[in-house]
């Protein structure tokens, strides 16, 4: 590797090029300090808590290491990039609209992933041309674990609900990372000032943390509503409320954001239709509508069923009548699971007479075991007996 820039000036050209790209912190870090991920990713593992996100078990030496990843990586670049939500949103207030629906602000827009490694990838092609130094770009496609390395690269610290969080901006960021065989200074770490607040884990709606650092993604609204496939568990159902593609609430209760900054990129601004949208008009997206809908966004990799499933648990808690009509068409749902909800939500609405007629009208013909037990489970919430 040849270089025409010094460590201190090629640090100071990314931290510079960075920021021109929109990101609003830059840390360095050495690539082979992992001090204690690797316990503690093995902690996480092994209780459980990844619940069906096999890859995170099957990634975890890579994980771990990031030069289990690239050998020759000496420093690691961690860069934020903000997209807290509009002045005009809160993300709590959302949560109690009856007839709308909860989208995590995070995908009130276009997919991080696309935009975040666009930029971060323009930003190492101009690092190698002025240094010859070699380059990779990750974002959290990729077996990396950002936020212990941001904490290290002294971006922020992982609070108590385990996301990173920033004196500076807050907790509503990306993060990316670059690495780089070129040894570069480094920054401090940061230190944790969370202090005695619980106010992420006192509000989490599903009780998703076993305690303070600790994370049951088996539990939380993001893992249920994005990773899990099959039916959502009644437990959880409930609690969800309107909340149909991740949750915002454990940062948006974080005393932190009152730093918050305004998201610089615009393609990472909100759409306004994404804001709180009408449950009665995604009740009626076909896969088609779906697609054309969230083209380009995060919500279109769950897909229209699972999707679906979630605002029909939406639609359960909801106290809004003219929804039921909605409801009844998925019970002829050609996803099992989309038609198993449906049936949890009629029975959260109608009562017993009601209830007895469409299982009169739709039992004897499902042949789905999982939807004959909805049904089956339906019956005793509703009191109905055979």
């Amino acid at each position: 590797m040849s270089t025409t820039l010094s460590p201190e000036k090629a640090k100071q050209s990314l931290i510079s090029d960075l920021s021109s790209e929109g990101f609003e912190l830059v840390g360095f870090m050495d690539a082979n300090d992992t001090g204690k991920m690797t316990s503690a990713l093995s902690e996480f593992i092994d209780a459980g808590y990844h619940g069906s996100m096999q890859w995170m078990e099957d990634t975890q030496e890579r994980r771990a290491a990031p030069t289990v990843l690239w050998e020759d990586a000496k420093t690691i670049i961690l860069a934020a990039m903000v997209y807290s939500p509009d002045n005009d949103y809160d993300p709590l207030h959302a949560t109690t609209l009856d007839d709308r629906a909860t989208i995590s602000c995070y995908a009130h827009n276009r997919d991080y992933h696309d935009v975040i490694k666009g930029k971060l990838k323009q930003v190492a092609g101009r690092f190698v041309a002025k240094t010859g130094a070699e380059v990779k770009v990750f974002i959290d496609t990729a077996p990396v674990m950002e936020k212990p390395l941001a904490q290290k690269a002294g971006l922020g610290w992982q609070g108590k609900h385990t996301n990173l969080v920033s004196r500076q901006i807050g907790s509503w960021f990306f993060i990316g990372s670059i690495f780089t065989d070129m040894d570069l200074p480094l920054d401090d770490a940061e230190t944790d000032h969370c202090g005695s607040c619980r106010a992420c884990l006192d509000c989490c709606p599903t009780n998703a943390f076993p305690s303070a650092y600790r994370l049951d993604a088996r539990r939380c609204i993001s893992y249920l509503t994005i990773e899990h496939a099959g039916p959502i568990d009644i437990e959880f159902r409930k609690p969800m409320g309107n909340r149909i593609y991740g949750c915002d609430d454990c940062l948006a209760v974080c005393p932190w954001n009152k730093f918050a900054t305004k998201a610089r990129e615009a393609k990472l601004q909100a759409r306004e239709d994404l804001k709180s949208p009408p449950l009665a008009a995604l009740l009626q997206l076909d896969d088609t509508a779906f697609r054309k809908m969230f083209a380009g966004s995060p919500v279109k990799r769950i897909g229209r069923n699972r999707f679906i499933r979630n605002c029909l648990v939406a639609a359960g808690n909801s106290s809004d009548q003219e929804l039921l009509p909605l409801i009844k068409t998925h019970l002829n749902d050609p996803d099992n699971v989309v038609r198993g909800t449906a049936v949890w939500a009629l029975a959260q609405h109608v009562n017993k007479d009601e209830f007895s007629v469409l299982y009169e009208t739709y039992y004897p013909t499902e042949s789905d075991q999982s939807v004959c037990q909805e049904w089956m489970t339906a019956l005793e919430t509703t009191g109905l007996e055979l």
